[in-house]
């Protein structure tokens, strides 16, 4: 079986998948993703993009989402390093409102993020990260909340010496940010 677990966290729709690794002495093969699988998993939604990026220790992106109608899910997958990935729930309504799931991702592990999240996640050792998405990128819907909001109060491993996009320095809020997601989705 290509995948050891999908556990639900303490945000029941924010799921790890735990991958089963195949070595042998030319080094492992994993399945990402198995339509099947997933589905059975809990994870229904098919994908439209992939995105690889790197980012040095102490890096966060983020807290990135998509408006509606262009509201992406993600699958998160570190190809190589350690990271913190976080999911904050955005939709309005939620029992779960403007709290966050936070996990340590390594290769074996993924997180998939449904849409009505805002996501990021800080470089813990060099990575290499790889999304999978459920809608492609719109710049036009592109929206982000501040990273260390004190009223979301991430509890981010690294607080000195974090590296920022400018962009990103500059996130509202949560309370002033422009969400059009309702709960359920």
């Amino acid at each position: 079986m290509p995948f050891k677990s999908f556990k639900r966290l303490e945000i029941p729709d924010v799921i790890l998948v735990e991958y089963t690794i195949f070595p042998d002495q030319r080094g492992f093969f994993t399945e990402l993703y198995k339509k099947t699988a997933f589905h059975a998993g809990g994870i229904t939604y098919d994908f439209a993009q992939a995105n690889l990026s790197f980012s040095r220790k102490n890096v966060v992106r983020g807290l990135h989402y998509q408006l509606k109608p262009a509201e992406q899910g993600k699958l998160v997958y570190v190809i190589d390093g350690r990271v913190y990935d976080v999911a904050v729930d955005i939709r309005r309504g939620s029992p779960w409102f403007g709290k966050y799931v936070g996990v340590v991702l390594e290769p074996g592990l993924a997180l998939w993020i449904p849409p009505g999240f805002a996501h990021g996640f800080q470089a813990l050792e060099d990575s290499y990260f790889l999304y999978l998405v459920t809608k492609e990128y719109s710049q036009q819907l592109e929206r982000c909340i501040l990273w260390d909001d004190p009223e979301i109060g991430i509890n981010w491993p690294i607080r000195e010496g974090v590296i920022l996009s400018e962009r990103d320095k500059k996130c509202p809020r949560l309370r002033e940010a422009e969400i059009n997601f309702e709960y359920p989705v």
